[in-house]
């Protein structure tokens, strides 16, 4: 009897194994928009269903409430007060757990550790080509990375080990060597992606290629993609992976945002391959891609200055679902995500038929 039971239990966690994820039937997705003054919001990280921190092109970090559909601003943080006169363009945002860290464009790079309401500059970067796109924190909330365009012949990244406290500079004979005119998109903090010691970071331009490493930064591989690359506005602009093995990205022609070739493709090894998707066919130029958390892989936002497009088939088909120019997503849950754009947030709601 007991033998019995342990074949039934066996038989029964096979067949489980075996059942593939239903994609979700969407009755409507709908986008509220929330009008931001003054403001290109570039990247967000949220806290909840009702509160996020932003920040964008005014220099400033500020912390939003969303309560019964009225909009509270509860606290601005203003960091060049503390530092002189520059006022911060942010792309990046990240958050360790207890501190929050905002990183600027251009020459200066400015990085603010944010934390009781206080700014304090963590690093300074001065070189007339320095231009940083993306910063993030491992799970580990110890390590750290920010990445940005070649200020020699390999990427500019930057570690911290210590919770962000401080940040050190990789020399480029830690890294590959860049082609010319290869470098990275400010893709609303979206063209890194950590998972566990696992870094992939995206670049476009001449060549359009995936870095990995598997040590927090400290080594480093790169790879080939087969998305559209050759000059300047051409590449990868925005990655996701799922787990450790698959992943997604996007992106294409900038001065072509009609266009949809060659620029969308997944990874099934981790990052070494990559395989078109959806070539020729919706969606078109995009600016950051992102999974539907606990969906299997399968469900997936993309979005950018043309609209909003979802795929339930782990991106091999796509339906646009608004016009309305966003640039990035962050989920709450499987069925609640905020976004950002030109002044506005918007607020994503998914109804599912049952």
């Amino acid at each position: 009897m007991k033998r019995l039971l342990i074949l039934v239990l066996i038989s029964i966690i096979y067949v489980s194994c075996k059942v593939q994820y239903q994609p979700r039937t969407f009755e409507n997705i709908f986008i509220k928009e929330i009008k931001m003054d003054s403001i290109s919001i570039r990247s967000i990280q949220v806290i909840d269903a009702n509160n996020i921190v932003y920040t964008g092109s005014n220099g400033k970090i500020g912390f939003l409430s969303l309560n019964k559909e009225q909009i509270k601003i509860d606290k601005i943080i203003t960091p060049h007060i503390y530092s002189g006169s520059i006022i911060p363009d942010f792309r990046s945002l990240a958050f360790n757990g207890e501190s929050y860290f905002a990183l600027s464009v251009g020459n200066p790079a400015l990085l603010y550790k944010v934390f009781n309401d206080k700014a304090k500059l963590v690093y300074k970067e001065i070189n007339q080509k320095v231009f940083y796109d993306s910063m993030h924190f491992f799970d580990d909330n110890i390590h750290g990375i920010a990445v940005g365009d070649p200020t020699e012949d390999c990427a500019a990244i930057i570690l911290t080990s210590n919770r962000g406290e401080t940040w050190s500079k990789l020399p480029c004979d830690n890294l590959p060597k860049f082609e010319e005119g290869e470098a990275f998109f400010a893709a609303s903090n979206t063209n890194i992606k950590t998972i566990g010691s696992n870094v992939w970071i995206a670049s476009g331009g001449k060549k359009s290629r995936i870095l990995k490493s598997n040590d927090f930064g400290k080594t480093w591989e790169i790879y080939d993609t087969p998305i559209i690359q050759g000059n300047g506005p051409q590449g990868i602009y925005s990655i996701d992976f799922y787990d450790v093995n698959n992943g997604i990205a996007i992106g294409g022609d900038y001065s072509k945002p009609l266009e949809n070739k060659q620029n969308k493709a997944i990874t099934k090894d981790g990052g070494k391959t990559w395989q078109l998707v959806a070539n020729n066919k919706a969606p078109n130029y995009k600016s950051c891609i992102q999974y539907v958390p606990n969906t299997y892989g399968q469900e997936i936002f993309s979005l950018g200055k043309t609209g909003v497009s979802f795929s339930n088939d782990g991106g091999k088909t796509w339906r646009d679902i608004s016009k309305e120019s966003y640039y990035t997503i962050k989920f709450v849950d499987k069925n609640m995500a905020w976004l950002s754009g030109n002044n506005k947030l918007g607020k994503l709601d998914l109804k599912t038929l049952r």
